[in-house]
């Protein structure tokens, strides 16, 4: 029913003219490579925190557990509290900088925001890699922190802004793509870096996090804002300028119109904060908070973070456990452009439903075949087949979250909000997304210890909760102009409920923009 109802009104609704530009193309390229520094920190972490040099200088007491703890069970060789919390230190820091980030690009503008976490990723990364100490390597973890939370919050909304809404979708996913080009970079780097003799190969896995952290700094400053947040600003002669140049036409009247329509509404609300609490953004708020829960209890960051360690906790050698994590990695990569294929033809629940069910098929296996080897004591080493059939299923399983989850758990929550709160919407999604990562990179080593392969149910029983809620709850979105997005729910199932008592309130809210249209919506 949802699906069709949104159907109906991506039906119903007029379409913009214009076309794919190059002006669309290369400002969204250069935006989504902040994507790269977001996706190499992922890969980077886990492959450093497997090396022995990097254990030796700041954490000797893992080091030494690992190498002289005989008969010590293969699901705890890893569990060491300072290790995670080297990990998931920058997750904190993404959390609590998230709080603040919304107000500042709601006043400064999508550009300058990236720009804002370009120049905190750089002094990061240069930090990480010329550490001496903890305190350092923590420091430089809390200045990425920081820097993902400007890029976690102004990149996905500056896509959606600039990208016609037929090709949204895609053009969003493009950051996801950059994320895994990161993370498959990070894992060829940690392979070619441990076998640097001297021991400063993490040295380099580090401080090669600058490379895209230019990239995204540099090229922010080149950047034109987006038409949306340069209405905001008062520019309106320029955001038209803006508009023609990346639709490729100047017949952009009713594009035009409703986006000042759309700003009109959100200059009338004087506090987006306490204006979002309102029962009529209920079912956004609600799956800008589920959404990035569901995307980390997918199990995917325990993945990426701990991948060499993980390979190596089954049996696999050093190399061998960097090597599966580049297969996972490229894995990673093919898949996502599946996703960029398939999201604006067969829609985002489609998707998330078919990514749901392979990942949950995925994980039962991979549990169950550690299990037989492992049994609860995890005293056994693993042979090479089993090995192999465990790297195969999880390149599996990474292949159904690449075209689903990962991609559509940061498109979906930058689409759904209307303009008046989209920078705040955007604020709670990373919030949770960063508190939840955080939470999953704390406890997978003694989830992993304690639960054993249990842990692989564990997470299969969530992505089955999110699939069928995936199934029930959410609305189709593709095709829909996102100045026009509240249709989506008004028309839902269940989430039109919550619209129906603010009905002549949201009526108010949204006849500037449909008046604009020419369409009864």
């Amino acid at each position: 029913m949802a699906a069709a109802s949104a159907a109906g009104v991506a039906g119903d609704t007029k379409v913009y003219t214009g076309k794919l530009t190059l002006y669309v193309l290369l400002p969204c390229g250069v935006a989504a490579t902040g994507g790269l520094i977001i996706g190499y920190d992922i890969g980077i972490s886990g492959g450093v925190t497997s090396m022995d040099m990097f254990l030796e200088k700041f954490f000797p007491s893992v080091l030494h557990h690992e190498q002289t703890a005989q008969g010590t069970s293969q699901y705890c060789k890893f569990n060491s509290q300072p290790l995670t919390a080297f990990t998931s230190s920058l997750y904190l820091a993404a959390l609590i900088a998230s709080l603040f980030v919304a107000s500042f690009t709601l006043a400064m503008g999508r550009k300058w925001s990236m720009f804002g976490g370009g120049v905190s990723f750089l002094a990061g990364a240069t930090l990480n890699g010329a550490a001496q100490n903890i305190a350092m390597l923590v420091a430089g973890r809390v200045l990425l922190g920081i820097g993902v939370a400007f890029a976690g919050l102004s990149i996905p909304i500056y896509l959606s802004e600039l990208a016609p809404p037929r090709l949204r979708g895609m053009l969003n996913i493009v950051l996801q793509l950059m994320i895994t080009v990161g993370i498959f970079s990070a894992n060829l780097v940690n392979f070619g870096a441990a076998k640097i003799k001297g021991g400063w190969g993490w040295r380099l896995s580090l401080g090669l996090a600058a490379v895209p952290a230019c990239a995204i700094t540099v090229g922010s400053i080149f950047l034109p804002d987006s038409p949306n947040s340069l209405i905001n600003s008062g520019r309106h002669e320029e955001a038209r300028r803006v508009l023609c140049r990346i639709r490729g036409t100047d017949e952009v009247d009713d594009e035009y119109a409703d986006l000042v329509a759309a700003s009109e509404v959100a200059f009338s609300v004087e506090r987006p904060w306490r204006e979002i609490l309102r029962r009529r953004y209920r079912p956004q708020v609600t799956m800008a908070i589920l959404i990035p829960i569901f995307q980390q209890l997918t199990g995917i960051n325990a993945i990426m973070f701990y991948a060499p360690v993980l390979f190596k906790t089954i049996g696999l050698g050093g190399d061998a456990s960097l090597m599966s994590a580049v297969i996972t990695g490229l894995v990673n990569i093919v898949a996502t452009f599946v996703s960029i294929a398939a999201v604006d033809s067969h829609g985002r629940r489609k998707l998330l439903f078919q990514g749901g069910c392979q990942m949950l098929i995925c994980q039962v296996i991979t549990g169950t075949l550690i299990g037989v080897t492992f049994g609860t004591s995890g005293d056994d080493s693993i042979s090479k087949a089993f090995a192999v059939c465990v790297v195969v299923f999880i390149c599996v399983y990474v292949s159904g979250f690449a075209w689903s989850w990962g991609p559509l758990g940061v498109l979906l929550p930058s689409e759904i909000f209307p303009l008046e709160i989209r920078p705040m919407g955007q604020s709670i999604s990373v919030a949770v997304n960063m508190l939840c990562t955080f939470a999953v990179a704390e406890a997978f080593l003694p989830m992993l210890c304690r639960m054993r392969f249990g842990l692989f149910y564990f997470f299969s029983g969530w992505v089955l909760v999110m699939t069928l809620f995936i199934a029930l709850f959410l609305p189709e979105t593709k095709g829909v102009p996102i100045e026009k997005m509240t249709v989506v729910w008004e028309t839902h199932w269940f989430w039109g409920k919550f619209l129906k008592n603010e009905g002549a309130h949201v009526e108010v809210a949204d006849s500037k923009v449909q008046m604009h249209n020419g369409t009864a919506v």
